[in-house]
């Protein structure tokens, strides 16, 4: 693929080079190979289950592990609530109450959705903060047909000149509905990392976000700290970082070639979640719990969110004890071939790396 000048700019500022540009395209023109899966994964083949006491055994491996370690929590927490609020958008795309009733809407885009929405709209934590917002922009909003104040209501959350929530991070956004307070899924979190991701009644945070949101996050974490603090006894350290433009991806066209904005510059696209990679590489700790922004519960059932994340680190921190124990065995000039072939099956059965079936044909030399 020919770049001009202007393209080769822009490309190398993002820290990307031709050839990786290049390789992208490519790529889109020949598509992933399938994978060939060998069987279904089952309870045995793959799948692992534990007893009560099993589970028990492991958060008890990891308590008394717990204050001599260091923890974190990374959490991938750019993402905006586009997706979450798909009907919606579409609904002040398409919909004019002067042309038809919301019924009507709704009968014939068969939009169950939306309905669902309505029913429960009372219910939504971000009901108040909305109608709030829909009386400063729209004084006059009570005097129209209940259609056209739900128009609004909807447009009064999503466009850019108001709440904008479509494009607002989901972490910031009104999450959860508690008597006496609403919570945001970023002070959930912290309530939730006091439960498993501390160590010493310290508990260290690592959040991706969008760069332009930075200061939001950090007023938001000025606000909740104190609070969860004080109900938690535990202190609270909070780090971002952003999406390095080195994993963007360039946008195409149906035809595979670069797609161009108005301006005729290239356009790049944010990676997955798989672009985090180097963000998660950058902290230093010995146990990292990761859990996206929006994969939280309310506080009853944080408890029980907590026991299988401390059952899964104690897991690890067993298998690693033995994995450190093996890597010891193996750098003594006297192991058994007995212990080799230990050492193999823990491999096969616990770390899924393939052991070859000529293994115990070889001798230790």
């Amino acid at each position: 693929m020919k770049f001009t000048e202007k393209d080769i700019n822009q490309i190398e500022n993002k820290g990307l080079t031709i050839a990786s540009v290049n390789a992208q395209i490519e790529l889109f023109k020949t598509g992933l190979p399938f994978v060939n899966l060998n069987a279904v994964a089952t309870v045995g083949n793959g799948i692992k289950t534990f007893s009560t006491s099993e589970k028990q055994d492991f958060i008890n491996f990891f308590e008394s592990k717990r204050n001599a370690i260091t923890l974190s929590k990374f959490v991938p927490a750019s993402g905006a609530a586009t997706r979450m609020f798909k009907t919606l958008f579409k609904f002040i795309e398409e919909y004019n109450p002067e042309h038809e009733t919301i019924n009507s809407y709704i009968n014939r885009n068969k939009e169950n959705d939306f309905s669902v929405f309505l029913v429960g709209l009372e219910k939504f934590p971000f009901y108040h903060f909305v109608l709030e917002a829909l009386q400063a922009f729209y004084p006059k909003y009570k005097t129209y047909s209940n259609d056209k104040q739900v128009f609004l209501f909807v447009k009064t959350m999503l466009d850019g000149d108001k709440l904008n929530y479509g494009f607002y991070p989901k972490g910031l956004l009104p999450f959860h509905v508690y008597k006496d307070h609403i919570a945001t899924a970023f002070e959930e979190h912290l309530f939730e990392a006091a439960l498993y991701a501390s160590s010493n009644n310290e508990a260290h945070l690592h959040f991706t976000i969008s760069e332009r949101y930075k200061h939001v996050f950090d007023d938001e974490f000025m606000r909740i700290q104190a609070i969860v603090e004080r109900k938690t006894n535990t202190k609270f350290y909070s780090s971002f970082s952003y999406q390095k433009e080195t994993t963007d991806t360039i946008a195409v066209t149906a035809n595979d070639d670069p797609f161009r904005d108005e301006n005729g510059e290239l356009t790049f696209r944010p990676s997955g979640h798989g672009a985090l990679l180097d963000n998660l590489n950058a902290l230093d700790a010995d146990v990292i719990f990761i859990k996206n922004i929006d994969n939280v519960v309310v506080y009853k059932y944080e408890k029980e969110v907590a026991e299988y994340k401390k059952m899964l680190a104690g897991l690890l921190l067993e298998l690693q004890q033995t994995i450190f124990k093996h890597l010891n065995t193996l750098e003594n000039d006297t192991v058994s071939e007995n212990e080799l072939i230990a050492i193999a099956k823990f491999l096969d059965n616990h770390l899924n790396v393939v052991i070859s079936h000529e293994f115990e044909k070889y001798s230790k030399k």
